[in-house]
């Protein structure tokens, strides 16, 4: 062995040691924390809260009361079921996370109940309907047994057959009456009754699988009272939402908490790949002598050297292959981007998205030419070669209608984007905010629709955009629409399938995307739909099925035959009557709930470009059933260039055995 070779082996039991020290840290790729110090009154009643308060849930004096407090109660309010959730998904797996709330439980009786719980639901709708008592807003008896995919901590305050006392903690996954594990909280010397503050923390350990309960009076040091192993894939959807539920039956008990802190961290998929061995030996930090310590630092040196030099190569090598490339957009070094954007300097910070942040930048060319760069952290983990394969296929899309891509750089672990710079920013800047007439109202929505149709069927193989909303829609000093970030969601996908968590915003996504996980070009033109009546309109949706929703507002005008009552008034009557008319049901018609009765986008342009183009036929009331394609649709397999998103064939999870759809029926 040669001096570099154990110089090197030491190196690695160095690095390894700190890997399994620090291992946490190291394959964390995002984490996300959202905090309540206090709940300030008339939280639950505001549309626009972080909150959504379910059943008997209120806010008073900067508590949030789950259940009415004494002064609150009568006969006439038993039974009570409360559910309070986060406002916005979460990402169950594959992550680690910790919550800590501060609770307490107020009663005047011996007998009470019944409990509260921290929940992890698969979705954002209320408690089943019987869950009040013993279940505690998390089950009933309809739903005992497996129906609903969710997980709860009980703080539990009634004793049920299978259960320790009426002081302990429960973990419930399938049915409340058998929790998967349960401790009793009287060796702790917390007693959730007694009216004081409470602090509970859980913990999920995303590698170990492992849920931690911890408990103490506020003040006092935590006490760990349970440990369980848990699998969240096989337990929840991997899109849930957080929150407490908490119900009572005959007796008087108030549920009530004080503040809430939560923090997640979204855990790298190739790392659970491949396995972490947390049981592994440590590597004893302070066996490390000087002598190492000097050989580890001459060891650097070398490998920083040689680094450089193949970087440098390397650097060469994607220089050429850029250049000989078929429709490159240039490639830009790091430095150049730094200096053009004045080291991302947040005065130069245009903006932030899903995909990253861009910033205004003036390249010292001649003449000097100004550009936005789009910052965006490289998790996808493909090399420069895999990032040039997919930017040449998206730099050859050339439209007028589409934001130019202009260049690319993918250095200090992050993947940059250089495209044109729009002088007007984004629509969503103008809806409900800044009028324009209706001319270029107008001419907004053709360009947009131009765009898509050339992305849809002119580009050769068909390209989804998945996230068409306002805040894509650029704007140049004409106010001609440039659609912008198509194919990110194919170039930035951490596996070949891209579900609507990775690309697609509530609000614009299609009601089949919930329920498959693909997006289509008929998601697309619903997408476009939404657009169109947030356009017209002039203010902004947050889905069809959002109470009192544009969606309802402009079918309910349609219905009156008072189409115009829902234009923006803004406007103040200063538009074409019949180009409206004709605009908004396009929208209507692009909303369609079912898939296949949306029209293609060349049909939208045409009606767009041309007044005498007939309208397809609109119903004369909004309909309700949505047909959900089990099987890979046509335009699924097809418009595959920037979407790989086909369902496993075979084995768990296959839909050989389904029909080819099914059928859904939304009661207004």
């Amino acid at each position: 062995m040669s001096k570099f070779q154990s110089l090197t082996s030491m190196l690695k039991l160095l690095i390894l040691g700190i890997i399994l020290h620090h291992q946490q840290s190291f394959f964390l790729v995002q984490s996300f924390n959202f905090s309540f110090q206090s709940f300030v009154p008339g939280i639950c009643d505001d549309s626009e809260s972080r909150l959504i308060c379910l059943g008997s849930v209120t806010a008073t004096n900067g508590t949030l009361n789950l259940t009415p407090d004494e002064s609150q109660q009568n006969p006439q309010q038993k039974n009570q079921i409360a559910r309070v959730l986060f406002r916005y998904p979460v990402t169950a797996w594959p992550a680690s996370f910790s919550t800590t709330f501060v609770l307490r439980i107020l009663t005047n009786l011996t007998i009470s109940g019944d409990g509260i719980a921290f929940v992890i639901a698969q979705d954002d709708k209320p408690s089943p309907p019987e869950s009040f008592g013993s279940y505690i807003g998390i089950l009933d008896p309809s739903t005992e047994g497996g129906i609903l995919r969710q997980l709860a901590v009980e703080l539990d305050t009634y004793k049920n057959e299978h259960e320790p006392d009426n002081n302990h903690v429960a973990i419930v996954t399938t049915s409340v009456q058998y929790p998967i594990a349960s401790k009793s909280l009287n060796s702790t010397g917390v007693y959730l009754r007694s009216g004081k503050d409470i602090t509970v923390e859980i913990d999920y350990d995303g590698w170990e699988k492992d849920l931690q309960v911890s408990v103490a009076y506020s003040g006092n040091p935590l006490v760990n009272v349970l440990s369980q192993n848990i699998v969240l894939e096989d337990t929840v959807p991997q899109s849930t939402y957080v929150g407490f539920t908490a119900s009572t039956a005959y007796f008087f008990e108030t549920h009530q908490i004080l503040s809430w802190n939560f923090t997640y961290y979204n855990l790298s998929r190739k790392s659970l790949k491949h396995g972490v061995n947390r049981n592994k030996p440590r590597i004893a930090l302070s066996i490390v002598v000087p002598t190492l310590v000097v050989s580890t630092l001459v060891f650097l040196y070398i490998a920083r050297k040689r680094r450089n030099e193949r970087h440098q190569s390397k650097k060469s090598d994607m220089e050429m292959l850029a250049r000989n490339a078929a429709n490159a957009p240039r490639l830009f070094t790091y430095k150049q981007l730094s200096k053009a954007t004045r080291h991302f300097n947040k005065e130069n910070l245009l903006g932030a998205g899903g995909f990253g942040c861009v910033y205004k930048g003036i390249l010292l060319s001649d003449p000097p030419a100004i550009i936005a760069v789009k910052k965006i952290n490289a998790t996808s983990g493909q090399g420069e070669r895999e990032y040039l394969a997919e930017i040449c296929t998206i730099g050859r899309l050339r439209h007028k209608n589409l934001v130019q891509l202009q260049g690319w750089c993918h250095d200090k672990e992050q993947l940059f984007l250089v495209y044109e710079y729009m002088p007007n920013g984004s629509l969503d800047r103008y809806i409900g905010k800044v009028s324009l007439d209706w001319k270029t109202r107008y001419r907004i929505l053709s360009g947009l629709a131009s765009a898509l149709l050339y992305l849809h069927e002119e580009c050769g193989n068909p390209v989804v955009h998945r996230d068409v909303k306002p805040n894509n829609v650029m704007l140049d000093s004409e106010f001609n629409a440039h659609l912008g970030d198509f194919g990110l969601a194919r170039l930035l996908q951490n596996d070949n399938f891209v579900n609507t968590m990775v690309a697609g915003t509530p609000g614009y996504l299609a009601p089949e995307v919930s329920y498959t996980g693909r997006a289509t070009l008929e998601s697309d033109v619903y997408s476009f739909g939404m657009v169109v009546l947030e356009v017209v309109c002039g203010r902004r949706s947050r889905g069809m099925m959002e109470e009192n929703s544009l969606v309802d507002h402009v079918w309910t005008t349609h219905e009156k035959n008072e189409l115009f009552m829902c234009v923006d008034p803004t406007l103040e009557g200063k538009f074409d009557g019949e180009e409206v008319r004709r605009t908004i049901l396009v929208g209507l018609a692009c909303l369609h709930p079912d898939r296949l009765h949306r029209p293609r986008m060349r049909k939208v342009v045409q009606i767009f470009m041309n007044p005498d183009e007939p309208l397809m036929k609109i119903a004369d009331s909004r309909p309700t059933a949505v047909s959900l394609p089990l099987h890979s649709s046509h335009s699924d397999s097809t418009a595959s260039e920037f979407s790989s998103n086909k369902a496993p064939a075979g084995g768990r999870g296959s839909m050989d055995s389904l029909p080819d759809e099914i059928t859904v029926v939304f009661d207004d």
